[in-house]
This record gives C-alpha cells, sequence and structure tokens, in this order.
C-alpha cells in the first residue's frame, strides 16, 4: 500500500476535527509536548528557553500539538519556533487557519513526508504523535526523526496501544469484509450503522477507551475502523522499535498507569514486581490495567546522561500543571491521600504530613530552597534532608498524574 492512500484519506478527513474558531474559547493542551512536561522528561528541566529552540512537530495534523507547543512558547516570550510538517494540504490549512487565529508568528508550515524532514536542518525536541503507527516503516521513519536531533535533543512520541484498541482490528476486518465494491463515503456510511448496531458480546462495544473516537465525528470515525494503515504495539515492542534508532525510552505517560505497584494491595505481588527492570515492570503495568489505547512515551538518545529532572537540588522550581494549588491545599490539609483517576483506572497515593504547607508555596517561581527556608520558620528543625524526603513524596505522587514538573536553572 503506497503513502498516497493515506494521504488521500487525511485530504478527505482532516484528523483531528478543529475548528479555528474556537481558538478565541480555550487552548487545547495535551500530551506530549506540553512545555512543562517536555522540559522535565527530556532536558531534566534545565532547558532554557528564553534561548534559541526549534521544535518539529512531524505529522502535525489539524495541529494540536504546534498550535500548543507554539502558543506556551509565545507565552513566555521565548525565541523558539515550531516546524510544522504533514502530508496533507488539508490539515495543514486547519492548523494555519489556527495559528492565524491565536497571532501566532512563530510557527513554520511545510506539507512533506516525514522521510524528507532532515532537509530542514536539526531540531532541539521532535513531537511525532499518532504517526509512526501509520507508516509503512515505522522504523525507517523514527531512525529518520533521530537523524534530525540535536545534540542532547529528545522526542516525544505517541503510538497506538494494543491492549486497549481491543475490538478496533477485527472491526475492521468485518468492515473490509462487507465493505467490498463501496466508495469512501458509503463505506462511512456503513461503518456509523455498525457502530449503533454492534451486539453487546462484541469487543468494540464492550471497549469503552476508544469511544471518544466513535464519537468525534466522521473524522474520527475514519481515523479508527477505516484507515488504511495502522497497527498498534504493546510496551516491548515500542521499545524495541525506539531502541532501534538508537533510543531510550525516559518515561512513558502518566507514569503512574506504568507502574503495576500502583494497581495492587498484596504484598507479595508488589515484591514479585519489584523485581522487573523498567521496561519490564511498564509492560506489566499494560498487560494489569487493559486499558491503554495509546503510549506516549519521551525519548532521548541512548547515551544521553539522565534526562529526567531530579528531585533533591535546592535551585530546582517546582511547577503546577492544570492545578489549583490553594485548592489542592485545602482539600488535603488533614493528610488526605490524593486519590486521582487515569482512563478508568483508580489510583491512591498516601501524602506527607507537610504536602498542604509544601503545595501552598508551589507557585513556579519559588525553588525548593526558597520552600523549604520559609517552612523552617514554623518548622525549626525541618533539615534538608528531611524537607527533600517530604518534598519527594508529595512531587512523586502529583508527577505520577501529570500535575508536578520541576524547572531547573541551565548548567
Amino acid at each position: 500500500m503506497t503513502d498516497d492512500v493515506v494521504q488521500a484519506q487525511y485530504e478527505a478527513h482532516p484528523y483531528p476535527a478543529r475548528d479555528p474558531r474556537d481558538e478565541a474559547k480555550r487552548l487545547i493542551t495535551g500530551s506530549p509536548s506540553h512545555i512543562l512536561e517536555l522540559n522535565h522528561y527530556v532536558f531534566a528541566g534545565r532547558r532554557d528557553f528564553r534561548k534559541p529552540f526549534r521544535a518539529l512537530v512531524a505529522g502535525g495534523g489539524t495541529g494540536d500539538g504546534a498550535i500548543m507547543l507554539a502558543q506556551q512558547l509565545a507565552d513566555i516570550e521565548s525565541p523558539g519556533e515550531v516546524v510544522y510538517v504533514d502530508i496533507s494540504t488539508a490539515a495543514r490549512r486547519v492548523a494555519e487557519a489556527r495559528a492565524k487565529a491565536r497571532k501566532l508568528a512563530n510557527v513554520q508550515f511545510h506539507t512533506m513526508a516525514l522521510v524528507d524532514v532532515a532537509s530542514l536542518g536539526a531540531f532541539d525536541y521532535i513531537d511525532c504523535c499518532g504517526v509512526l503507527h501509520h507508516l509503512d516503516d515505522p522504523a525507517a521513519g523514527l531512525r529518520s526523526l533521530a537523524s534530525a536531533l540535536a545534540p542532547g535533543g529528545g522526542m516525544g512520541l505517541m503510538v497506538y496501544g494494543e491492549l486497549g484498541r481491543t475490538g478496533v482490528y477485527p472491526t475492521q476486518d468485518l468492515l473490509r469484509l462487507i465493505g467490498r465494491g463501496l466508495d469512501d463515503a458509503d463505506k462511512l456510511g456503513l461503518a456509523r450503522r455498525l457502530t449503533g448496531a454492534l451486539p453487546s458480546t462484541n469487543w468494540l462495544a464492550r471497549n469503552p477507551f476508544i469511544r471518544d473516537w466513535i464519537a468525534g465525528g466522521d473524522a474520527g470515525l475514519v481515523d479508527l475502523l477505516l484507515h488504511s494503515r495502522d497497527r498498534a504495539y504493546r510496551v516491548p515492542e515500542l521499545a524495541a522499535l525506539v531502541g532501534s534508532a538508537g533510543l531510550r525510552i525516559a518515561q512513558l505517560i502518566e507514569p503512574a498507569g506504568y507502574d503495576p505497584i500502583n494497581y495492587v494491595t498484596d504484598p507479595k505481588l508488589k515484591k514479585r514486581f519489584e523485581t522487573l527492570d523498567v521496561v519490564e515492570r511498564w509492560a506489566a503495568a499494560e498487560l494489569l490495567a487493559g486499558n491503554m489505547a495509546k503510549h506516549v512515551a519521551y525519548v532521548v538518545k541512548a547515551d544521553a546522561p539522565e534526562s529526567v529532572a531530579a528531585l533533591d537540588a535546592p535551585d530546582a522550581v517546582p511547577a503546577w500543571r492544570d492545578l489549583d494549588s490553594d485548592a489542592f491545599a485545602k482539600s488535603h490539609r488533614r493528610g488526605e491521600p490524593l486519590r486521582a483517576a487515569i482512563d478508568g483506572a483508580a489510583f491512591r497515593f498516601a501524602l506527607p504530613p507537610l504536602a498542604s504547607a509544601m503545595a501552598t508555596r508551589i507557585d513556579g517561581r519559588r525553588s525548593l530552597g526558597d520552600i523549604h527556608r520559609d517552612l523552617m520558620k514554623s518548622n525549626p528543625g525541618l533539615d534538608w534532608a528531611a524537607f527533600v524526603a517530604q518534598y519527594a513524596a508529595l512531587h512523586r505522587a502529583l508527577n505520577a498524574v501529570g500535575k508536578l514538573y520541576l524547572n531547573r536553572p541551565p548548567v
């Protein structure tokens, strides 16, 4: 199958469906490529966005990743630029209209294949979200992206997850069987009819993790059930794909979902999970949860030093993502645990005694050293080691569900 067929699909149905007029109402954010998240996992929190920064969004679709990152860079008056690439001119037009609606001048747009991006120069960061699993040769595509990484750079990837897409591929097979000879419009109508007529025993009908695609209009339904080429991955397959390009996974998102210990209370099970290496633990969590319809990964060069921000540096600056610190502090004043849900899975994390007091002091500007000194006024016996232990417990809980990150001054 040629890439022309995939291109034709996205020309007819730009994905995801977006209306540029909605930019006046809200900024769509997500993972990968939120600026706090990518800094934490790719640059150990040390990226100085006041200096030149080049980001590539490879396979940018209708613009979610490119617009999010470009707006966040603009908000902090960064001189950074975002380069958008996609094979679909229809999708590019939507993305360009969204950038225009926001008056973003820091985005360049190109219509080209992912394998040709090296011609655009080197990039500090590359976003490739929902693309590799549609390529004829995903490994070659990822190698092409890796060749465009600047020294010290990294990527944010998203590929489909096999277990969370249970029922999708048999339904694709069924539509190919009963849709022979129909044109694309009739196939779409057939798919819409079929999703409304599935018996309760059908795996797609029983899968709650792909409903957004079905409810996402024509573009979402085509992408889910009528795609001309797609595949899904389990964690070990994703790790192997990343490794084949000379890269390694720094972290899968959200961390809470990829730790099997978070799903069980039995101490013997926990002990067995603790014997696994990091990729095996991620794989075990995937097999336990069964709900991962996609995998979001931050990746760096295989020989890169530790890229995830450390928790014990006085100059590190904690920052919230989409969380009201005062509301959080108020609701956890009495030592209540943190409760959260990710794709239907419930998580519970114990919080340290000073969780509420620390939370009220986290504002994205004060460092851990500043917070420690302030807390010592009312807790004179709180030495640095004791503070770090309590902050680490708070951080691990909130970072695990995507709410707390660290920035560090550049070396």
